[in-house]
């Protein structure tokens, strides 16, 4: 046995004193379900966590330099690993400053588990430091909040949490463990199931109801949504068969190959003409993990005014469907495969989209020196194509002109905010995807507004050598709300925004960085940081008064 210092023997007996306590059994159940990143940030609750992390052989802890980052980066990574993202946090504001990410994943149906430091139990009177209501301000954004007893058995809380948030309508579920109970003798304790997961039988009456639907259709659709993420060959197999249109929400890009001649494109206020003919002129849409909500649906009353629609998701919508089948979409497509026969060719159907096609016209860049998102955008997937990348965006007028010029032809390749729309996204949400994805090109996608709400995680990506690629669209202004504000308001009041030189702060951060203020600028730019082993900004310059 190889000597030890006074050091390592001290830390080896302080681990021993906390074998038996409940922040052990804690970590104990991570490892058990297979959690191999944890994204947070350390704090006087949750130190004894931290004491068996540091210990730990198969969970890294990924130090974030903000709460919120730390979900944003559990998002990034559940979203391309299949897997339920972990968060670890302290009480008070370490816990408040989770909110927003907690309700971005609750909007996006994105499996999260929550691990909140609290303050100890015997402490519920009076004033107390860094004590909040968690279960109160969790109410609305979280599936489910556990707040920790002594009765409690942790292992079971902590399963039955994992088993809530990838259950029927994925979703965040925030664990509140008091420090007192942390720091206490863990027993096992037989308790019954706090979680028994719904049986969503599909009916036959339910299958042949859609089918007699597609069959007396002369125009029918397929949309495709966020929920039917893992659906995609099920998807491919039924439109190969039906020879059916898809389009698609936001949150649906890239489930479906957008290269494929019946992609018709991407629905909703900032869509594709194409798509939202189509859906105008469709007299049946079989919606598949569609949330409906109002950026794609635009005016609800007339979305499908004239088509029947047949609505299958996990979450009901509870709308005026002709049919909503609430059923995992894979589960629902095997079955409608299963029973589905012949159909109608639709032949005036496609002819009709052929000329709806023809005439959508193309919008071509002003003559302009300036670069335009579109070109840029378009330049970028030519370079970055081969890569396959996944591309990570912010919430605004670049996450739009990458959703219209980017081809996605596999799902979990486009991760964006789309239900809540939350700026600072991007660049932890980037984390979490390289993190699961080691070997893949990650773009993050941002303007210079969204990535100012938390470029303070260039210090997570210097420190774990994360090579994202941060390509930002910079027009000195809040574009999206500059745009929105000139049509409705007629005025710029507070959008303009004098910018720092972000070349300058990836330098403070001593990483690579580039900037582009001339199109001839942008290929060598973009080369160059591809061929960069580590994190590479790209700043580029682009027209303040483009439109999208």
């Amino acid at each position: 046995m190889t000597n030890l210092s006074i050091k390592e023997k001290d830390i080896q007996k302080n681990i021993r004193k906390t074998e038996n306590t409940c922040a052990h059994a804690l970590v104990e159940a991570l490892q058990e379900y297979g959690v191999d990143n944890i994204f947070g940030y350390p704090g006087a609750a949750v130190l004894s966590v931290y004491n068996e992390l540091s210990v730990s052989k198969s969970i890294r802890h990924i130090l974030v330099r903000h709460e919120q980052a730390a979900v944003h980066a559990a998002e990034g990574y559940a979203r391309v690993s299949g897997k339920t993202g972990v968060v670890l946090v302290t009480s008070g504001p370490g816990f408040t400053n989770t909110i927003t990410g907690i309700a971005n994943a609750y909007a996006d149906s994105t499996p999260l588990v929550v691990l909140v430091g609290d303050v100890p139990l015997s402490n519920n009177k009076g004033k107390i430091f860094q004590k909040v209501d968690i279960q109160s301000i969790t109410k609305n954004c979280a599936k489910k909040t556990f707040v920790l007893t002594h009765k409690d058995d942790i292992k079971q809380i902590i399963r039955e949490a994992f088993e809530v948030a990838d259950s029927n309508g994925k979703g965040p579920v925030v664990v509140a463990l008091p420090r007192n109970i942390l720091e206490s003798k863990y027993t096992q304790k037989v308790t019954k199931d706090l979680h028994i997961k719904k049986k969503l039988p599909l009916k036959d009456s339910d299958l042949d109801k859609v089918i007699k639907l597609m069959s007396n259709a002369k125009s029918p659709l397929i949309l495709i949504g966020g929920g039917a993420s893992s659906a995609a060959l099920n998807i491919k197999k039924l439109v190969s068969k039906a020879k059916i249109p898809v389009i698609s929400t936001l949150m649906g890009i890239g489930i479906y190959p957008s290269k494929d001649k019946n992609y018709l494109g991407m629905i909703g206020i900032n869509g594709s003409y194409l798509a939202n003919a189509a859906l105008n002129n469709s007299d049946f849409i079989l919606a598949l993990g569609v949330s409906f909500s109002d950026r794609s649906t635009c005016k609800k009353i007339d979305f499908g005014k004239s088509a029947k629609i047949v609505s299958v998701n996990l979450k009901q919508i509870c709308r005026d469907f002709e049919l909503e089948i609430t059923s995992n979409v894979n589960l629902f497509l095997e079955g409608l495969l299963y029973k589905l026969n012949t159909l109608p060719s639709y032949n005036d159907w496609h002819s009709k989209i052929r000329l709806i096609r023809e005439d959508d016209t193309k919008t071509e860049d002003k003559i302009s020196n300036s670069l335009h998102s579109s070109s840029v955008l378009q330049t970028i997937y030519e370079i970055t194509k081969d890569y396959e990348p996944v591309v990570v965006t912010d919430v605004g007028q670049h996450q739009m002109v990458t959703a219209q010029f980017f081809n996605f032809n596999k799902p979990n390749k486009f991760i964006t905010s789309g239900g809540l729309g939350t700026m600072g996204f991007g660049l932890p949400a980037s984390i979490g995807v390289q993190l699961a994805r080691p070997s893949a090109l990650v773009l993050n996608i941002t303007g210079d507004g969204s990535f100012q709400m938390n470029l303070q995680e260039l210090a997570t990506c210097r420190e774990h050598n994360i090579p994202v690629k941060i390509i930002i669209l910079n027009n000195g202004y809040l574009g999206m709300v500059r745009q929105m504000q000139e049509k409705i308001y007629n005025n710029l009041y507070q959008v303009e925004m004098i910018n720092p030189d972000f070349t300058k702060i990836a330098e403070a951060y001593d990483l690579f960085a580039v900037r582009v203020t001339q199109k001839d600028e942008l290929v060598p730019a973009m080369k160059k940081a591809l061929a960069h082993d580590g994190t590479a900004i790209i700043d580029i310059s682009i027209d303040s008064d483009e439109e999208v």
